[in-house]
């Protein structure tokens, strides 16, 4: 008569998955009375299924003896503890997340961020600075400043430019020299490589005044930019 290791079968199982004790795999033990697919919750409870499946099955002429169980049993502690041990990792291992993220956040106040948005802020007396996300180089890459009504005040042409953020810097000059007021202004951003028009995606500059943690991690106050999540970071100035 064929009979079932429980504590063996739920350590294959452990080792099967790399990434959790819950498995995808067919049920341990599949075939057997009570028994259904697993998680690592779930996995003590069917040992004891397998285990008195295993009782009711054993040959009675030669029944397994308290050795087996105490072996099996002490088996099962052992997966359980690893259970509790990966549980434990993976706490750890979010909260080092969390606060490496947040250590990072913190380090940025007081610095200008380059983040998704097409607004440049100018001030009496200092250039404007702005930026540009390119997915390959490029050939020619043009930079339109328009004001709030859309009218074109001044066109820049960078030229040739790697894969990356290019940094723009504005002197606050329209096309015929003139000083313009202080003000939120427009950026418009048009790329070629060989003729052919290739996605360039503006950068709003803002100044990081303070750092929150959230749910979705630590979140950037960009003053009137809004509030951007650390990912959204494209470039520290």
């Amino acid at each position: 008569m064929t009979t079932v290791n429980p504590a063996s079968t739920l350590i294959n199982q452990l080792n099967q998955s790399n990434s959790s004790l819950a498995s995808s795999s067919p049920a341990l033990g599949s075939g057997l009375p009570g028994v259904t697919n697993t998680s690592a919750a779930a996995m003590q409870n069917n040992f004891m299924t397998l285990l008195i499946t295993q009782l009711q099955n054993q040959n009675p002429m030669n029944p397994m003896d308290s050795s087996q169980m105490t072996a099996q049993l002490a088996q099962i502690s052992t997966v359980s503890g690893i259970s509790q041990l990966n549980q434990t990792l993976t706490a750890l291992n979010t909260s080092l997340s969390g606060s490496q993220s947040m250590a990072a956040a913190t380090g940025l106040i007081g610095h200008n961020v380059l983040v998704p948005g097409n607004t440049l802020q100018l001030t009496s007396g200092s250039p404007a600075t702005a930026g540009v996300s390119l997915p390959q180089a490029v050939s020619n890459l043009t930079v339109t400043i328009k004001n709030s009504a859309g009218t074109v005040l001044n066109t820049l042409d960078l030229g040739a430019q790697p894969a990356g953020v290019v940094p723009i810097t504005w002197n606050g000059l329209n096309k015929s020299g003139v000083q313009v007021p202080s003000g939120t202004y427009q950026i418009v951003a048009s790329a070629t490589q060989g003729g052919a028009s290739v996605t360039a995606t503006p950068l709003s500059s803002g100044k990081v005044n303070s750092v929150t943690m959230g749910s979705q991690g630590a979140s950037l106050d960009l003053g009137t930019l809004g509030s951007f999540n650390l990912s959204s970071v494209a470039y520290i100035q």
